[in-house]
């Protein structure tokens, strides 16, 4: 009632050579599991082994032949036939045993030869015929005695393919069965991320075999098998292993969209490798296509995807107890569009202020209405530094990044058209001003030293003053300094959090101030100035700050200091 387990000469050899009635054997079950652990067994074997699925490779045009023998009438009989890279055209056929195999004949033997011939010569009847690279399955509850075969031809191309045959079809069940629905779902889309549900295979949620399941993504087509997938991949492409709980896709390190090159990983986990015959093949270039498994979860969230780009996804549950599997009904899905960035309008000579969400960027546009030989933008970050770009007409004449106040004066072009790229800052939120014009004199912004930082003089600090000095620079500017008593646990934190540079003095209360002078030097070296606060109390800490107030009205921070005055005098 079982296929034979053994290459074709031995079949022949089974035949009775003598006068009394035979039978073929049936199955072995400790030598059968000996013999399907040994894969080799079966390599090149023409003999299909019951209940094990068998990887093989068909050169084109060049026709394969694989026999079984069932035994008794009326015998469970299912076949699968799994195409991997190409498509492939497969007949089954069954012709009757020389009597004398039935069991019931008597007297000589036939020749050797003889039986070959009359074994192998006849065409049987066919049973089943296929073209096309469907996963395809023969099926019959009762099927008849004798010798079956099933002939493969590939006319497209080199390729492999996977054979399972078993004579005990309902309690074999090597394929992991697909629920009632087997579509996969795309429940949420987003412009870079796609988010697919499926229902869980009854193979896992009732017969508690053990199913994971793996997910194949790719921008050309959806795949029928994960043979045909394997085959697209090359050998040594990974596997990725399954993502901790509760993060899908990590945001990615992956490049393209969610999936690392790992070379070594594939050799470690060993899952479903495939195996090369035949003629040696170059290299296949690599391909935009990923698989990962995810355990038995059946939501999944894939990210860093492309907008608006088309995806192909497949779903494949997996028996890790056999490594057969079954797919799901594949499905497509764009994700949606980059949101298009709204440009914001400069006017020539108009400061404007831009606020940028954490790792955001912001556009901006200015299109001066006169001709102009230079033009030049000013930009104040109030927080982190942000980078810059400007473009003219498409062309890229800067790329910076900016702290503090920055000035750029870049050569002009009639009716051209500048684009501003600002991006923010990884560590949070950005702000900053930024003015464009074409007239040299309007500057807002005033000018600041490279060093913006206020130095204390330990030696002159009294029990209710503190002395303090700062850099200016050879443009006159105006200078207001500012005090802030501060509790004696205020520390760096504090302040860093308090360093809006863009923040100017009439934030500040009234009587915080302490002055305000105007200070410049035509010599650059000397362009510092000190200034004792006056009327502090002693052992207590105060937060000075000094703005320096440009022509424009606008003003920039210095960076804000700690002091303290003495407890005992």
């Amino acid at each position: 009632m079982l296929l034979l387990r053994c290459p074709l000469p031995f079949l022949l050899l089974l035949l009775p050579l003598g006068s009394r009635p035979q039978k073929l054997p049936t199955r072995d079950e400790e030598l059968f599991q000996m013999q399907i652990r040994d894969k080799a067994f079966f390599h090149d074997s023409s003999v299909i082994p019951d209940g094990a699925e068998i990887s093989s490779y068909l050169f084109r045009d060049t026709p394969k032949r694989y026999f079984f023998v069932v035994e008794e009438d009326n015998t469970p009989l299912a076949v699968t036939v799994t195409p991997c890279d190409a498509p492939l055209e497969w007949k089954l056929s069954v012709q009757e045993l020389p009597e004398e195999a039935s069991g019931e004949g008597s007297g000589d033997a036939e020749p050797l030869e003889q039986q070959k011939q009359q074994i192998t010569n006849e065409e049987g009847t066919e049973l089943f015929s296929y073209k096309g690279n469907d996963v395809e399955y023969f099926v019959s509850s009762s099927s008849p005695s004798g010798l079956y075969q099933l002939d493969l031809l590939s006319t497209e191309k080199d390729t492999h393919f996977k054979v399972y045959a078993t004579t005990t079809p309902e309690s074999d069940q090597p394929y992991p069965e697909l629920p009632y629905d087997p579509r996969i779902d795309v429940t949420s889309l987003g412009r870079t991320t796609v988010t697919l549900a499926w229902k869980p295979s009854p193979t896992a949620s009732l017969l508690r075999q053990p199913i994971q399941y793996c997910i194949v993504i790719n921008k050309e087509h959806n795949f029928k098998s994960l043979c045909a997938v394997e085959a697209k991949l090359s050998s040594d492409d990974a596997f990725m292993m399954a993502p901790k709980p509760g993060l899908d896709f990590s945001p990615f390190d992956f490049a393209h969209f969610g999936f690392p090159a790992d070379n070594n990983s594939g050799k470690e986990r060993g899952f479903l490798k495939s195996s090369k015959f035949g003629r040696q093949t170059s290299p296949k270039p690599r391909v935009d296509l990923h698989r990962v498994c995810i355990g038995n979860k059946n939501i999944f969230t894939v990210s860093d995807l492309k907008p608006d780009t088309q995806y192909y996804f497949d779903m494949f549950a997996v028996n890790t107890d056999t490594n057969m599997s079954t797919a799901y009904v594949g499905t497509f899905a764009r994700t949606k569009e980059e949101a298009k960035q709204k440009t914001v309008e400069l006017k020539d000579g108009k400061v404007t202020d831009v606020f940028i969400k954490r790792k955001g960027a912001k556009f901006l546009r200015f299109a001066p209405v006169s001709s102009h030989q230079k033009v030049t933008f000013s930009v104040h970050s109030c927080l982190d530094a942000v980078q810059i770009q400007v473009r003219r007409d498409g062309k890229l004449l800067l790329s910076q990044s900016v702290e503090g106040v920055r000035q750029f004066q870049l050569r002009g072009k009639a009716k051209a058209k500048y684009l501003i790229r600002l991006k923010g800052s990884k560590k949070g939120a950005s702000m900053l001003k930024i003015l464009a014009t074409t007239r040299p004199n309007k500057q807002s912004f005033p000018s600041l030293p490279e060093d913006t930082r206020i130095k204390a003089f330990d030696k002159l600090r009294t029990c209710s003053s503190v002395t303090v000095a700062w850099l200016g620079t050879q443009e006159r500017n105006k200078f207001c300094i500012y005090k802030r008593e501060v509790d004696d646990n205020y520390n760096e934190e504090q302040k860093k959090r308090e360093q809006n540079q863009c923040l100017g003095p009439d934030t500040r209360k009234k009587s915080e101030k302490v002055l305000c002078k105007y200070f410049h030097s035509q010599n650059i070296q000397k362009a510092v100035t000190t200034e004792t606060i006056r009327g502090l109390q002693p052992g207590k800490s105060y937060l000075l700050d000094v703005y320096v107030i440009g022509h424009g009205g606008h003003s920039v921070k210095y960076q804000s200091k700690l002091v303290k005055t003495r407890k005992f005098c």
